[in-house]
């Protein structure tokens, strides 16, 4: 019989799932999952979620865009985001990373409070660290409420690599994935470039997710680690 595991990967495609039944908790998302799951008992009409690179912020403000009908926004000058908080959820991502005109993120939050709207915003870092010249902007910020999310622990990181896999129809032996885990960048982000670059190189070549396929790819994106303790599954 053959084993899941053993089979070629087939180009079938792949449909991640971004779902709320489909979001895998640990302890570094619990106070995240439980504002979005709260929602629309929130203590503030403003809440930012802040996080590094591929800790799950994405995820859940795309969960709770679909639970809430939020629009996300661009705040640059002259936006019409203020008008758009006025009739309902609105949505900010990467705050930190993509910028935006202090005065218009002055006036969506003005606006969420005073039509009883709510405003999510994502960034890498705490407002207080944004930089903010903006004095009434400034006053606004410190009255959000700000949930953080934290790298992923072994056990959610492990399950999230299962996941991409099972996405992508691979099934590969747990043995594969503690050697990943013990090895990767701790970082969801991380998960998803490893998971798709070895599903590339294995349909490019025509052959099975292996440790040998794994440490390659973790050589390539700047991950590698000791090669020599996990026998590889082909050998």
């Amino acid at each position: 019989m053959t084993r899941r595991d053993d089979q070629l990967p087939l180009p079938l495609g792949h449909a991640p799932q971004i779902s709320r039944d489909d979001l895998l908790v640990s302890s570094s998302l619990e106070a995240a999952v439980a504002i979005v799951d709260g929602w629309p008992q929130w203590p503030t009409p403003v809440v930012v979620l802040v996080g590094p690179p591929g800790s799950g912020k994405s995820h859940l403000a795309a969960i709770w865009a679909g639970t809430s009908g939020a629009t996300a926004v661009d705040l640059h000058a002259g936006s019409e985001a203020p008008d758009i908080a006025a009739r309902g959820p609105v949505l900010f991502e990467d705050a930190d990373r993509h910028g935006f005109d202090e005065t218009t993120l002055f006036h969506v939050i003005n606006s969420v409070r005073e039509n009883g709207t709510y405003l999510l915003v994502t960034a890498r870092s705490r407002p207080a660290a944004w930089g903010v010249a903006l004095p009434d902007l400034a006053s606004r910020l410190k009255a959000v409420t700000v949930v953080e999310t934290s790298e992923p622990d072994d056990d959610l990181l492990g399950q999230v690599l299962m996941k991409l896999f099972a996405d992508r129809q691979l099934f590969p032996d747990e043995r594969l994935i503690a050697y990943l885990v013990a090895r990767m960048e701790r970082s969801l982000e991380t998960a998803h470039r490893v998971v798709e670059e070895m599903d590339r190189l294995a349909l490019a070549r025509h052959t099975r997710i292996s440790r040998s396929l794994a440490a390659e790819v973790l050589e390539k994106i700047g991950n590698a680690g000791d090669m020599q303790e996990i026998p590889d599954q082909d050998d």
